[in-house]
Protein backbone atom coordinates (compact mmCIF):
# COMPACT_ATOMS: atom_id res chain seq x y z
CA UNK A 1 0.00 0.00 0.00
CA UNK A 2 1.55 3.12 -1.08
CA UNK A 3 2.42 5.69 2.14
CA UNK A 4 0.36 8.71 2.15
CA UNK A 5 1.12 10.65 5.69
CA UNK A 6 4.47 11.22 7.80
CA UNK A 7 3.97 11.42 10.82
CA UNK A 8 6.87 12.91 12.88
CA UNK A 9 8.27 12.91 16.20
CA UNK A 10 9.43 16.46 17.72
CA UNK A 11 11.85 16.19 20.37
CA UNK A 12 15.44 14.63 19.42
CA UNK A 13 13.54 14.39 15.79
CA UNK A 14 12.48 17.55 14.23
CA UNK A 15 13.90 19.55 16.63
CA UNK A 16 17.21 19.00 18.71
CA UNK A 17 17.66 21.28 21.36
CA UNK A 18 21.24 21.13 22.67
CA UNK A 19 22.19 20.87 27.04
CA UNK A 20 19.62 19.30 28.11
CA UNK A 21 18.22 15.78 28.60
CA UNK A 22 16.29 13.85 25.48
CA UNK A 23 17.23 17.61 23.10
CA UNK A 24 13.75 17.60 23.80
CA UNK A 25 11.26 21.23 23.71
CA UNK A 26 10.88 20.64 28.11
CA UNK A 27 14.13 20.65 28.86
CA UNK A 28 14.49 23.87 26.53
CA UNK A 29 11.98 25.68 28.25
CA UNK A 30 12.45 24.76 32.12
CA UNK A 31 16.44 26.01 31.28
CA UNK A 32 15.29 29.09 29.52
CA UNK A 33 12.76 29.81 32.28
CA UNK A 34 15.16 29.90 34.74
CA UNK A 35 14.36 26.53 36.32
CA UNK A 36 16.71 23.85 34.48
CA UNK A 37 17.65 22.66 37.94
CA UNK A 38 14.37 21.91 39.29
CA UNK A 39 12.92 20.33 36.18
CA UNK A 40 16.07 17.79 35.72
CA UNK A 41 15.49 16.82 39.46
CA UNK A 42 12.03 16.27 38.53
CA UNK A 43 13.37 14.24 34.94
CA UNK A 44 15.60 11.92 37.65
CA UNK A 45 12.79 11.44 40.01
CA UNK A 46 9.95 10.02 37.76
CA UNK A 47 12.61 8.62 35.51
CA UNK A 48 11.75 5.13 34.51
CA UNK A 49 7.86 5.51 35.72
CA UNK A 50 5.84 6.13 32.35
CA UNK A 51 2.84 5.76 34.64
CA UNK A 52 3.41 9.24 36.55
CA UNK A 53 4.29 10.73 33.20
CA UNK A 54 0.85 13.42 33.94
CA UNK A 55 2.25 14.45 37.38
CA UNK A 56 5.80 15.19 36.24
CA UNK A 57 3.88 17.36 33.45
CA UNK A 58 2.17 18.97 36.38
CA UNK A 59 5.26 19.54 38.64
CA UNK A 60 6.96 21.06 35.68
CA UNK A 61 3.87 23.07 34.79
CA UNK A 62 3.64 24.33 38.42
CA UNK A 63 7.31 25.81 38.29
CA UNK A 64 6.24 27.51 35.37
CA UNK A 65 3.47 30.00 36.84
CA UNK A 66 3.81 33.43 36.23
CA UNK A 67 6.43 33.65 34.48
CA UNK A 68 6.19 35.61 31.31
CA UNK A 69 6.16 33.39 28.03
CA UNK A 70 8.21 35.91 25.99
CA UNK A 71 11.21 35.31 28.77
CA UNK A 72 11.05 31.78 27.66
CA UNK A 73 10.31 32.14 23.56
CA UNK A 74 13.33 34.60 22.66
CA UNK A 75 15.27 31.96 23.93
CA UNK A 76 13.94 28.86 22.69
CA UNK A 77 13.62 30.23 19.30
CA UNK A 78 14.01 29.88 16.21
CA UNK A 79 13.63 25.95 16.82
CA UNK A 80 16.62 24.08 16.37
CA UNK A 81 16.16 22.02 13.22
CA UNK A 82 17.70 18.62 12.86
CA UNK A 83 19.85 18.65 9.85
CA UNK A 84 17.73 18.70 6.51
CA UNK A 85 14.66 18.78 8.09
CA UNK A 86 13.45 22.05 5.83
CA UNK A 87 14.77 20.62 2.58
CA UNK A 88 12.91 17.09 3.62
CA UNK A 89 9.48 18.53 4.62
CA UNK A 90 9.15 20.59 1.25
CA UNK A 91 10.30 17.69 -0.76
CA UNK A 92 7.59 15.80 0.53
CA UNK A 93 5.14 18.68 0.44
CA UNK A 94 5.72 18.42 -2.97
CA UNK A 95 4.78 14.53 -3.27
CA UNK A 96 1.39 15.41 -1.91
CA UNK A 97 1.62 13.84 1.34
CA UNK A 98 -0.17 14.66 4.63
CA UNK A 99 2.42 15.48 7.27
CA UNK A 100 1.97 16.30 10.99
CA UNK A 101 3.56 16.16 14.15
CA UNK A 102 2.13 13.32 17.01
CA UNK A 103 4.65 14.22 20.46
CA UNK A 104 4.24 13.95 23.92
CA UNK A 105 6.53 17.58 24.17
CA UNK A 106 5.43 20.72 24.04
CA UNK A 107 2.52 22.81 22.10
CA UNK A 108 4.26 25.81 22.36
CA UNK A 109 7.07 24.92 20.06
CA UNK A 110 5.15 22.18 18.15
CA UNK A 111 2.93 25.26 17.16
CA UNK A 112 5.47 26.93 15.76
CA UNK A 113 7.16 24.09 14.14
CA UNK A 114 4.08 23.12 12.37
CA UNK A 115 3.76 27.27 10.94
CA UNK A 116 7.06 27.54 9.90
CA UNK A 117 7.42 24.19 8.21
CA UNK A 118 3.50 24.03 6.53
CA UNK A 119 2.81 21.09 8.77
CA UNK A 120 -0.85 20.04 7.76
CA UNK A 121 -1.42 19.17 11.75
CA UNK A 122 0.39 18.53 15.31
CA UNK A 123 -0.81 16.97 18.53
CA UNK A 124 1.17 17.45 21.57
CA UNK A 125 1.18 18.72 25.58
CA UNK A 126 0.10 22.11 26.27
CA UNK A 127 1.56 24.77 28.74
CA UNK A 128 -1.30 26.96 29.65
CA UNK A 129 -0.85 30.53 28.73
CA UNK A 130 -2.89 33.37 30.18
CA UNK A 131 -2.33 37.36 29.56
CA UNK A 132 1.55 36.11 28.41
CA UNK A 133 1.78 34.12 31.48
CA UNK A 134 2.43 30.87 32.51
CA UNK A 135 -0.45 29.59 34.32
CA UNK A 136 0.87 26.64 35.92
CA UNK A 137 -1.31 24.46 34.11
CA UNK A 138 -1.08 21.97 31.64
CA UNK A 139 -3.52 19.54 29.50
CA UNK A 140 -2.00 16.32 28.60
CA UNK A 141 -3.03 15.41 24.88
CA UNK A 142 -0.11 12.64 24.48
CA UNK A 143 0.84 10.47 26.91
CA UNK A 144 4.71 9.13 27.10
CA UNK A 145 2.65 5.73 26.88
CA UNK A 146 0.09 6.47 24.40
CA UNK A 147 1.46 7.71 21.36
CA UNK A 148 0.18 4.81 19.33
CA UNK A 149 -3.36 5.76 20.18
CA UNK A 150 -3.19 9.08 19.19
CA UNK A 151 -1.69 8.19 16.20
CA UNK A 152 -4.59 5.93 15.50
CA UNK A 153 -7.36 8.24 16.26
CA UNK A 154 -5.58 11.06 13.91
CA UNK A 155 -5.33 8.53 11.09
CA UNK A 156 -9.28 7.87 11.49
CA UNK A 157 -9.50 11.68 11.40
CA UNK A 158 -7.57 11.76 8.42
CA UNK A 159 -9.07 8.57 6.18
CA UNK A 160 -6.15 6.72 6.62
CA UNK A 161 -4.87 3.04 7.24
CA UNK A 162 -1.81 2.51 9.47
CA UNK A 163 -0.21 1.05 6.96
CA UNK A 164 -0.35 4.54 4.62
CA UNK A 165 1.79 6.32 7.12
CA UNK A 166 5.02 6.54 7.83
CA UNK A 167 6.63 7.40 11.17
CA UNK A 168 9.84 9.01 12.23
CA UNK A 169 10.62 8.73 15.80
CA UNK A 170 14.02 8.59 17.51
CA UNK A 171 13.56 7.41 21.22
CA UNK A 172 12.19 3.78 23.11
CA UNK A 173 8.29 5.78 23.45
CA UNK A 174 8.63 5.73 20.02
CA UNK A 175 8.89 1.90 19.56
CA UNK A 176 5.43 0.96 19.42
CA UNK A 177 4.39 3.16 16.81
CA UNK A 178 7.75 2.50 14.88
CA UNK A 179 6.20 -1.68 14.81
CA UNK A 180 2.26 -0.61 13.59
CA UNK A 181 2.98 2.14 10.65
CA UNK A 182 3.20 0.90 7.16
CA UNK A 183 7.24 2.39 7.42
CA UNK A 184 8.66 2.74 10.62
CA UNK A 185 11.86 5.34 10.27
CA UNK A 186 14.25 5.82 12.98
CA UNK A 187 15.98 9.33 12.89
CA UNK A 188 19.34 9.40 14.91
CA UNK A 189 17.99 6.78 17.16
CA UNK A 190 19.09 7.30 21.11
CA UNK A 191 18.67 3.27 21.64
CA UNK A 192 19.47 0.35 19.98
CA UNK A 193 16.19 -0.64 20.41
CA UNK A 194 14.28 1.84 18.08
CA UNK A 195 16.69 0.49 15.64
CA UNK A 196 15.82 -2.14 15.77
CA UNK A 197 11.89 -1.42 15.83
CA UNK A 198 12.58 0.79 12.52
CA UNK A 199 11.68 -0.63 8.72
CA UNK A 200 14.47 1.85 8.11
CA UNK A 201 17.24 4.36 10.01
CA UNK A 202 18.32 7.06 8.64
CA UNK A 203 20.92 10.32 9.81
CA UNK A 204 20.06 12.96 8.02
CA UNK A 205 16.34 13.92 7.30
CA UNK A 206 17.05 14.47 3.24
CA UNK A 207 17.14 10.59 3.22
CA UNK A 208 13.50 10.23 4.22
CA UNK A 209 12.40 11.52 0.57
CA UNK A 210 14.57 9.38 -1.52
CA UNK A 211 13.55 6.33 0.90
CA UNK A 212 9.84 7.27 0.26
CA UNK A 213 10.30 7.17 -3.21
CA UNK A 214 11.78 4.00 -3.28
CA UNK A 215 9.39 2.40 -0.94
CA UNK A 216 6.73 3.35 -3.15
CA UNK A 217 8.21 2.45 -6.66
CA UNK A 218 8.86 -0.90 -4.86
CA UNK A 219 5.07 -1.05 -4.53
CA UNK A 220 3.93 0.16 -7.81
CA UNK A 221 5.95 -3.06 -9.07
CA UNK A 222 4.50 -5.70 -6.89
CA UNK A 223 1.59 -4.91 -3.99
CA UNK A 224 3.04 -7.73 -1.71
CA UNK A 225 6.39 -6.60 -1.70
CA UNK A 226 6.60 -3.23 -0.20
CA UNK A 227 5.52 -5.58 2.98
CA UNK A 228 8.29 -7.61 1.93
CA UNK A 229 10.62 -4.61 2.45
CA UNK A 230 9.27 -3.67 5.62
CA UNK A 231 11.47 -6.38 7.17
CA UNK A 232 14.66 -4.28 6.03
CA UNK A 233 16.36 -2.45 8.69
CA UNK A 234 18.61 -0.43 6.96
CA UNK A 235 20.15 3.25 6.74
CA UNK A 236 19.86 4.22 3.02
Amino acid sequence: MRIRAVFFDLDGTLVRYQGVAYESSWGAIGLAAGVGKEWDELLQHYRGKPDRYPDWVRENARLLRGIPVRIVTEKIFPPPYAPGVPEAVAALKRMGLILGIVSSGVSLVAARVKNELGLDFFVANELVISDGVFTGEAVIRVGLADKLTIVEKEAVRLGLNLTEIAFVGDHVNDIPVLRAVGLGIAYAPKDPKVAEAAHFVVEDFRQIPKLLCQVDGKAKEDQNAFYGWSGKRISP
